[in-house]
């Protein structure tokens, strides 16, 4: 099967016309060869089900990011995230998960859910007393994550200071020098490494704690892998959640038909609401396709053929989430934002191995703060336009105004 390059992102063009786009895509061909703005060529993969085959087969790996071996890719990912999870491959990356995961169960979770309405309730109360209009961004929607991801960690008040900082540094790919990145990862890593000797001696109720405890027989965690685990959570922890609150918000107030359908029954429908705020992303949103790709391709460890086309060994491999989560076989209607859909297997927090860690505590906290910003605001109202964030992998705004 022949495939033409294309360069990638496929824009920016306005959200119905991307979606138009992505049918003619799936229509055309299972993937795409493209050329990235960064550098290199990949493989994206289009369609729901083989990207769900991508993400189950052992056969497309992580290891060339991390071993300095070449690739098809010419992006450098930071030295830090090739440490972590998303990077590894089996046998390391079952032991580190079953490690991970002992500290990140659903049960350890389900008990922050008083705490997140605790605090959701205690921002919109800040946020009533200073009245409208006000900024969702900087008033709820990164402030619920970060002290929901630092009491979770069991970081000081004083040690939060710098979480949005620290991860933007991160996840910088433009807006930061080299020095100034290196600087603020040193800065995170030294507190972070002050921090676990603290709890080693006084351990709390917290996940460092937990952490630092956490083995299996005879094995556990070193120090190193776990400040890179708590380096992972700061930067992931708080900043994609962020965002889906502030995409949520706008979606729902942008749509009245969605907005009611949520007012009628906020606790009833909330739940198949963020699944739907999940899969549709910036479609429904009024955000331009500047692109959806899974922000770590895989590379082929050996010939790989995925619906008709050849994969050869060594070839950069992305699955396209957003055009997989608008796919007509597997979503009825997939165009439409429907806050109500029952069956949505969408693949935002990935699947297979590398299914989110997080994701528990992402849909929970998702469900507490969209519900509790509709119930208690009922008026609530866009009170102009977004300004979104330039220069970080993970996109977000700095700007939603609104009022109520």
């Amino acid at each position: 099967m022949s495939v033409t390059k294309a360069d990638f992102p496929f824009g920016p063009v306005p959200p119905a016309e991307a979606l138009q786009i992505m049918r003619a895509i799936r229509t055309d061909r299972p993937m795409t060869k493209v050329s990235f703005p960064i550098g290199g060529d990949c493989w994206m993969v289009h369609r729901h089900e083989t990207c769900r085959a991508v993400l189950e087969d052992r056969r497309f790996v992580r290891k060339p990011f991390t071993e300095g071996r070449p690739v098809p890719y010419a992006f450098e990912f930071p030295a830090f995230l090739t440490q972590t999870l998303q990077f590894m491959d089996p046998p390391d990356h079952t032991r580190f998960r079953r490690l991970v995961s002992k500290a990140f169960t659903l049960r350890r979770v389900e008990r922050l859910r008083g705490k997140v309405q605790e605090v959701a309730d205690e921002l919109v109360d800040a946020m009533v007393d200073t009245g409208p209009p006000a900024n969702l961004v900087d008033s709820f929607a990164l402030r619920l994550p970060i002290r929901v991801i630092g009491d979770m960690l069991g970081v000081p008040e004083e040690g939060r200071a710098n979480f949005v900082q620290w991860s933007h540094a991160m996840l910088a790919t433009s807006g930061m020098t080299e020095e100034e990145v290196t600087d603020a990862m040193t800065s995170l890593y030294l507190y972070l490494q002050e921090l676990m000797t603290r709890k080693r001696t006084d351990p709390q109720d917290d996940l460092l704690s937990a952490l630092v405890a956490a083995r299996d027989a005879d094995d556990q965690l070193t120090d190193d892998e776990i400040i890179q685990i708590a380096m992972l959570l700061v930067g992931g922890g708080f900043d994609n959640t962020a965002n889906f609150i502030e995409l949520g918000v706008q979606a729902l107030l942008a749509d009245p038909a969605q907005h009611a359908a949520l007012m009628a029954d906020i606790d009833g429908v909330i739940p198949t609401a963020v699944e739907e705020i999940l899969r549709h992303g910036g479609f429904a949103l009024g955000r331009e396709m500047t692109g959806s790709a899974g922000l770590v391709p895989f590379v082929a460890s050996e010939d790989v053929e995925l619906d008709g086309v050849l994969i050869k060994a060594g070839d950069a491999v992305a699955v396209d989430l957003a055009t997989a989560n608008h796919d007509d076989d597997v979503f009825t209607g997939s165009d439409a934002f429907d806050v109500t859909r029952a069956r949505n297997p969408h693949l935002t927090l990935s699947h297979g191995i590398h299914h989110c860690l997080g994701a528990p505590l992402a849909r929970l906290e998702l469900q507490v703060g969209i519900a509790t910003l509709f119930r208690r605001l009922p008026e609530l109202k866009l009170a102009g336009e977004p300004v979104y964030l330039d220069g970080v992998l993970t996109g977000g705004m700095t700007d939603l105004p609104i009022t109520w």
